[in-house]
């Protein structure tokens, strides 16, 4: 199909009667089974379509004759039925739906939908937006004093890099007259204040809909405090609790957030077959597995279920307490209400939250009273200055506990605490005295608790950055812990971070965690769903398993018994040394773990040469073009009157083959290649997918996702055919701001070298994280 502006494409009016035949020559039957069989990729119709269709018979045409376009003509440029093909060929034969819609694939579907979608958007309601003191106050010097909220909105969608200098001047760009206007670097809303009521009026007309940086202005009104500066509770103000902003669904039966999670996994998994269709190159079959996906109800393979929590109470082994002020104003602990970006600041106490442990809570509740007390100021997240910011406490668990929702924190047996802190601008002695009542009041309060609190390390981790998620290598302090109300300390001569750790298990097996190491948050969800993918990978003694994005190696090593060697790849370093020390901890050998930050395809492509059998290797992997010519240049050499005798280069070579195979006889060779990866939300690397399509040896691949959003778009790319190299494959494309990630996969698709690719077989949702809309799934794919 030629490319055409849409607003070139005939009317609505003109294809009504476009091409409808006018006499009553009956149309070609349609083809039998066996015939769309044949094609390939013709489309399937179910019984909807043909009671939709023409009768072949009638005089007069279906209403629906050409209203839907040929997905074979569309590919392949010719169609078998030719003129008398029911489906339109091309934009211009198309015709508009009895309804009035147009086909969802052709160019003024897409159109409609895109309208429509951007109308959606804009009728949306906002909502109401809630400041914090810090916010609605006059905290710059600026007259204004109290705001009226009654001439006070919020602008948002604002550029999150601009702050208060930045809307004042943008207010003054629209000649909007206004009395107040502020702004945080951070956070895609502005607040604004009107002098009376007609400014008001003729500031909203302006603003709304506005378009900045390509967003549309939206104008929100702002909640009024739930409490008054002299601690008076308004009955106006709406009040949002933790327990609605970190379990959305506690209120729910647990079997209905099953269901509720699985049809949300449902939905991912049809969003994969529709991205993957779009995605496919022109000219080319579509995948097997697409075809068949109308089989099955548009999914891009059988889900199995979804495995559920064994505790669905106090799961969580790692929970983040925030600190600052609440709706009212009070010094607190506990968890934001939302997203900073939106304007929400306001931190409530971990009151009511199923999904984490009392003993979390009760550490909570000691930090929270020790912050009062103290002289340094807690973090403002407005002005980004402060000095106490975060807690974080880890709990590590018995061996083989597995304990029922009442008495769920019987099986802590070790509590590590991580204090943030931003020590810009402080006084190193008035630090040093603040840590040590900090230490003391942690271990007096988990002394004076009943039963008393388990408190194995204490630790202050540096940051100076805006957001509270601090980068690996950030700068940690080990803290004695007080063991007696004397003051008397414990025996730590050093501070080495080595001596910083706690110890989970997992399948009966001892894992060490440092501070920042990634662990699974619920360890007993986390024992059927690495069981799960051991029996997807259909594991075995000659197999090499490859354990990528391996962490502190919970994967390959509770899955080492089952296979001959496991390599882990992982690019942070402190992780990859907790997997030695968890390797050697449970006498584990047949483990290799490598910290790799460079190109993973050669990192695995030099691991594949170096455990795999190499007549094998070499004859499904094709020689690269570099080694072609080296071959070329060394044959070229051989014939020339400079190269050694003949005699001589079969020595040499008989000598190298000599020291290759004593070399390679010392390694143990597999014959059978599995990789499971499981990464962080964002999903894999580019480079990391490239080299998991791309190696021939690695049929079998499980793919365990926290993010099924970033699954969908990594199987974009490992399940689509590969494009033919005609160097037009991103021709004129630039990626926008907007672009989601199955569409940016899409793109990316294009450039994946020639190789066979993987296809879904089967999914399975697992529930790790109970009263939450997350949940793990896992995917099974192979070639």
């Amino acid at each position: 199909m030629t490319s055409s502006s849409v607003d070139e494409l005939p009317s609505a009016a003109e294809t009504l009667t476009y091409q409808i035949p006018s006499d009553t020559t009956p149309i070609d039957p349609i083809p039998s089974s066996n015939d769309v069989e044949a094609v390939g990729e013709k489309r399937k119709r179910d019984d909807d379509d043909d009671e939709k269709t023409t009768n072949l018979e009638s005089s007069t045409p279906s209403p629906w004759f050409k209203t839907s376009l040929c997905s074979y003509f569309r590919r392949q440029g010719s169609c078998s039925h030719g003129d008398a093909c029911k489906y339109a060929h091309g934009e211009k034969e198309l015709r508009q739906k009895p309804d009035n819609t147009w086909d969802p694939t052709s160019e003024r579907g897409k159109k409609v939908k895109m309208m429509s979608e951007k109308s959606a958007e804009e009728e949306e309601e906002v909502g109401d937006v809630m400041f914090t003191e810090e916010m609605m106050d006059d905290n710059d010097g600026e007259e204004g004093g109290v705001h009226d909220l009654s001439l006070s909105k919020c602008l948002v969608h604002l550029p999150t890099k601009w702050q208060s200098d930045d809307i004042k001047t943008f207010l003054r760009e629209q000649g909007v007259e206004y009395k107040f206007a502020k702004k945080r670097r951070g956070m895609m809303v502005g607040f604004l204040t009107f002098e009376n009521a007609e400014q008001l009026k003729n500031g909203v007309e302006v603003l709304e809909g506005k378009n900045v940086n390509n967003k549309s202005l939206k104008i929100a009104n702002v909640l009024p405090r739930t409490f008054d500066k002299n601690g008076a509770k308004n009955p106006a103000a709406k009040l949002k609790s933790a327990r609605e902003a970190v379990t959305p669904l506690a209120d729910l039966s647990y079997a209905d957030q099953l269901e509720q999670k699985k049809a949300s996994i449902s939905q991912m998994l049809k969003k994969l077959t529709r991205n993957a269709r779009k995605a496919c190159p022109n000219g080319k079959s579509l995948p097997e597995w697409v075809l068949q996906s109308r089989e099955i109800g548009g999914l891009s393979c059988k889900l199995e279920g979804i495995i559920e929590s064994p505790l669905v109470n106090g799961y969580r082994n790692k929970c983040e307490f925030s600190t600052g002020y609440s709706v009212e104003g009070k010094l607190t602990v506990g968890f934001m209400l939302g997203n900073f970006s939106a304007g929400v600041t306001a931190v409530e106490e971990a009151v009511n939250c199923p999904n984490i442990s009392k003993l979390a809570c009760r550490y909570a509740s000691i930090f929270q009273s020790f912050l009062e007390k103290s002289r340094l100021p807690v973090w403002n997240r407005f002005k980004s200055c402060g000095f106490w910011r975060q807690l974080t406490v880890r709990e590590g668990s018995k061996p083989g506990v597995v304990s029922s929702d009442e008495d769920a924190d019987s099986r802590i047996a070790e509590v590590m605490l991580m204090v943030q802190v931003c020590s810009t601008d402080t006084d190193e002695a008035e630090v040093a005295t603040e840590f040590e009542q900090m230490a003391k009041a942690f271990a007096e309060g988990a002394r004076a608790s009943s039963p008393p609190l388990p408190l194995t390390v204490l630790v202050v981790q540096d940051h100076v950055g805006i957001s509270n998620v601090a980068p690996p290598d950030c700068p940690l302090r080990l803290l004695p812990i007080p063991v007696s109300d004397n003051g008397t300390h414990q025996d730590q001569s050093t501070n080495v971070l080595t001596e910083a750790r706690i110890h989970d298990h997992i399948n009966n097996l001892r894992f060490s965690i440092s501070p920042t190491a990634f662990f699974q948050v619920n360890t007993c969800a986390a024992e059927k769903l690495y069981s799960l993918a051991g029996d997807w990978a259909d594991l075995g003694p000659d197999t090499l398993l490859f354990d990528v994005c391996c962490g502190t190696g919970t994967i390959g090593l509770t899955l080492a018994h089952r296979v001959g060697m496991v390599i882990g790849i992982e690019m942070n370093a402190s992780a990859v040394s907790d997997a030695e020390r968890n390797a050697k901890i449970n006498g584990i050998s047949n483990c290799k773990f490598i910290c790799s930050k460079a190109c993973a395809e050669d990192v695995m492509s030099s691991l594949l040469t170096e455990y795999l059998d190499v007549s094998e290797t070499e004859e499904a992997k094709p020689l690269s073009g570099d080694l072609e010519k080296q071959i070329s240049s060394a044959e070229e050499i051989s014939n020339s009157e400079d190269a050694p005798p003949a005699n001589i280069q079969e020595v040499q070579k008989t000598e190298q083959k000599d020291s290759s195979e004593t070399e390679r006889s010392t390694k143990r060779q597999f014959k059978n290649v599995v990789a499971i990866v499981d990464p962080p939300r964002p999903g894999l690397h580019p480079d990391v997918i490239k080299a998991l399509r791309t190696h021939p040896r690695l049929k079998t691949l499980v793919y365990i996702s926290c993010n099924p959003e970033t699954l969908v778009a990594n199987a974009i790319e490992l399940c689509t055919p590969s494009f033919e190299k005609t160097g037009q494959e991103n021709k004129g494309y630039r990626r926008q701001s907007k672009m989601g990630t199955a569409a940016l996969a899409r793109h990316r698709a294009k450039k994946m070298p020639a190789s066979e690719p993987f296809k879904p077989v089967k999914a399975m949702a697992v529930d790790l994280f109970p009263h939450t809309d997350h949940c793990e799934m896992v995917m099974l794919l192979n070639r």
